[in-house]
């Protein structure tokens, strides 16, 4: 499922050959949260983009409109109209970190939803049942993912929890795929890695984990409060231990900064928000630094938003439009940012394997990897 093509120090080249197409690796996958992008785009637009891979969000579209109701439909894929591979979460993340009131029990959760306030259950076989409605590509794992930093001993009970939360989980999609009325009989499904930033517990994890054999392995529970170079220091720490013919996964990481740091350290996936969400209130990524598209010296900017972007956005527009478009709250202005800052990742990772297959990945690195995290 995942071949590595070739490496360069610890960055890696690969394919992923899922049952909705092959990925190539490294990648970002645009988080489309409801079936969605915020800012006004589908999953149409996603063509023009250079987008691989769609991820859904299994709280949300269990609270709304249902999973029940999108199998209904077909499934993600004839809901949504991409094609293309896509990875729903379990859910876990948004339990710990939406719901006010929850109850961490063996069986599960038990929590209140963020709209209603009415109660709801999810443990590991209720979040394989609402991924396998949705009928997306990649299932994640139900896991519980602690607060940076937390105690060591909480820690250290959660992740054992979650290592057997992951065994009910591997066998309920077993049970699931073999289904007659299954939507996708080869629905895969990724581990989670937790630990918070302890280096021991993250490493052992790694290594139990990594014995079930799994379609693919998540680093979770960073990027969610403590300082980046400590997520460098935990993805050194387990890069030796997450199997090197499966693919890796870092959760909700990050800049394009973080990206090639990680990369550099042996990650071939990566999803965020901070990439739309950031757009839509101004702030755009370019090969200059980063841009913010508020500030008064771009009211008279006829220039694109990058001048060596190909993205719809930049093909047509002017920084001066986009910004007056921007502060007259004018829905167009958001998406027309957040087309652009997607276009800028998926063609920042596009680069990356280009510099990879040519083995040059390491100078190409050093020479942007300052500026791309620059505020101009």
């Amino acid at each position: 499922m995942f071949k590595l093509i070739k490496q360069e120090n610890n960055a890696r080249r690969g394919e992923f050959i899922t049952p909705h197409g092959t990925i190539q690796t490294p990648a970002f996958m645009n988080v489309a949260t409801c079936g969605a992008i915020k800012g006004a785009v589908s999953a149409l637009d996603l063509k023009d983009i250079k987008c691989q891979v769609q991820l859904c969000n299994t709280y949300h579209l269990h609270l709304r409109p249902g999973d029940d109701k999108v199998r209904e439909l077909g499934g993600l894929h004839k809901f949504t109209r991409w094609d293309g591979p896509i990875l729903t979460d379990s859910g876990g993340f948004q339990v710990f970190s939406l719901a006010k009131l929850r109850n961490i029990k063996e069986e599960g959760v038990y929590f209140n939803s963020h709209i209603d306030g009415h109660k709801i259950f999810m443990g590991p076989e209720e979040s394989m049942r609402i991924q396998s409605n949705l009928g997306s590509t990649i299932a994640m794992a139900f896991d519980e993912c602690v607060e940076n930093p937390s105690p060591l001993e909480y820690t250290k009970q959660s992740v054992q929890r979650t290592t057997r939360w992951l065994k009910r989980c591997a066998a309920e999609i077993n049970r699931l795929n073999s289904l007659e009325t299954t939507l996708n009989k080869e629905q895969m499904l990724f581990g989670i890695n937790q630990g918070g930033t302890y280096k021991d517990l993250r490493i052992n994890h790694m290594k139990e984990i990594a014995t079930l054999n799994l379609d693919g392995y998540a680093i979770g529970g960073l990027a969610v409060g403590e300082p980046t170079e400590v997520m460098y220091e935990t993805i050194e720490a387990v890069e030796p231990y997450a199997p090197r013919d499966k693919i890796r996964y870092l959760m909700g990481v990050g800049t394009p900064a973080n990206i090639l740091e990680a990369v550099a350290r042996g990650i071939d996936l990566f999803d965020c928000v901070m990439p739309s969400r950031n757009a839509r209130h101004g702030q755009v990524f370019t090969w200059e630094g980063i841009r913010n598209l508020n500030n008064a010296k771009y009211e008279l900017d006829d220039k694109p938003i990058d001048e060596s972007c190909q993205c719809p956005a930049c093909r047509n527009f002017s920084r001066a439009y986009v910004r007056h478009l921007l502060k007259s709250g004018e829905m167009l202005g958001m998406r027309l940012a957040v087309l652009h800052n997607l276009y800028f990742y998926n063609n920042l990772t596009e680069i990356i394997r280009n510099e990879l297959d040519k083995g040059t990945f390491t100078q190409f690195y050093k020479s942007c990897v300052n500026t791309l995290a620059t505020r101009i």
